[in-house]
């Protein structure tokens, strides 16, 4: 399970923030006798008596450069009676997730790396949507490169050979990727509903530069947000293995679950809000094309697409497993059923780095042509048209057509 940053709310507090020290599951798949590790001193011992709410609560705050942490009963209670119930991974399993993530690292690596140099052929100034696709595509690609070390870890049976520096920065770039992309394809909605449903109006508002302040804000808000994973310590010894607590062994608590609500809703709600409205738009009578609507459709329905698939089960099921796993009256059965899940969805939320080709393949007119021309032409032929393609793409925004 993959340490999940702890959200706060409250004047001078991070939108996120994660404790530096606290007690760790030795073993999260095991709800017998349960033990905990020192973070810090990486040392196993018995569970202490539950804290009281009198003398017990996170907060987490910046002065300077250090971080103030006091303790906290946030915690969901744990099951302290259950036999012992293992849920290790098994060797088929470790083989198809290793080979899973070889198969999305080459999908995503040559999908995205293809579309920025589509992007960057392009000339004149661009429109506000490829601004937003070109930091989506970045996005991908910077977590992208680490997906072998997940492949091997799964490989040598969940064993983390790299050591505490790259452990981090797994669980790091895995957040910053899943929550960048969820923020600029909310933009790209965003974009996309002021170009059809306002199109004259937001002529004066949507351009590139706009775009790009607006991008470099996102990466900003996501790489402080989770820059705490970037400081704790995240390894462990468990059976003379070395596990990574960044990969599906994160200790459920309430702040988790809050963390996960406030990053997850906003731009989920934001992007299906304005795709509805768009979708409202063209039903009520647009002057777009039959065949642009078919086009904006399909632009939508990838969108969705991804979300679907990569996001929604990854935060369902995390939400399911902080709710349940250290229930009482869970029974070691379902525990293992909320462990797999936990493992399978967050697999699922690496396959938008090789899914995203598809918003640009369908939300963009110029880059499908120039992709046409990249395995139709030869390399002079291309060369010349994917120039004329990709030539200056700033639309008035009756330009609703040139964004399908």
């Amino acid at each position: 399970m993959e340490s999940y940053p702890t959200a706060f709310f409250g004047r001078g507090t991070p939108f996120f923030s994660l404790p530096l020290k606290h007690a760790t599951y030795s073993d999260s798949s095991h709800c017998g006798t349960h033990k905990w590790l020192s973070e810090e001193q990486g040392m196993e011992t018995e569970r202490p008596p539950a804290p009281t709410p009198s003398t017990s609560s996170h907060a987490f705050a910046f002065r300077s450069s250090d971080i103030i942490m006091e303790s906290s009963s946030m915690d969901l209670p744990q099951n302290q009676s259950s036999e012992s119930c293992v849920t290790a991974e098994s060797t088929t399993e470790n083989q198809l997730f290793g080979w899973f993530y070889i198969v999305v690292f080459v999908l995503a690596l040559s999908g995205n790396s293809l579309a920025l140099w589509i992007f960057s052929r392009q000339r004149g100034v661009s429109s506000p949507a490829t601004v937003f696709l070109i930091h989506l595509a970045v996005a991908d690609l910077s977590y992208v490169i680490i997906l072998p070390l997940r492949a091997t870890y799964h490989f040598t049976g969940s064993h983390w050979p790299f050591g505490e520096v790259p452990c981090r920065v797994v669980g790091f770039l895995f957040y910053v990727n899943m929550y960048a992309s969820l923020y600029f394809l909310a933009c790209v909605a965003a974009d996309r509903y002021l170009a059809v449903v306002h199109a004259v109006k937001s002529m004066k508002i949507r351009h590139a530069r706009y775009a790009h302040i607006i991008s470099f804000s996102v990466w900003v808000l996501v790489t402080i947000s989770m820059s705490p994973l970037l400081v704790t310590h995240q390894t462990a010894q468990r059976d003379n293995t070395t596990v990574c607590l960044q990969l599906y062994r994160e200790k459920a608590s309430r702040k988790a679950l809050i963390s996960l609500a406030v990053a997850f809703t906003p731009p989920f709600l934001a992007t299906l809000s304005c795709y509805l409205l768009i979708i409202h738009s063209l039903h009520r009578g647009s002057r777009l094309e039959p065949a642009l609507k078919l086009r904006a459709l399909r632009t939508i329905g990838a969108v969705m697409l991804i979300y679907v698939v990569c996001f929604l089960p990854y935060h369902m099921s995390r939400a399911t497993f902080i709710l349940g796993y250290g229930h009482p009256d869970v029974s070691c059965q379902t525990r293992r059923a909320l462990s797999t899940a936990n493992r399978l969805t967050s697999f699922l939320t690496c396959l938008n780095g090789a899914m995203d080709p598809l918003v640009y393949l369908f939300g963009a007119e110029k880059f499908r042509s120039a992709l046409r021309r990249v395995f139709c032409k030869d390399n002079g032929g291309m060369s010349a048209a994917t120039s004329g393609e990709l030539k200056g793409t700033h639309e008035s925004s009756v330009s609703a057509k040139s964004e399908f």
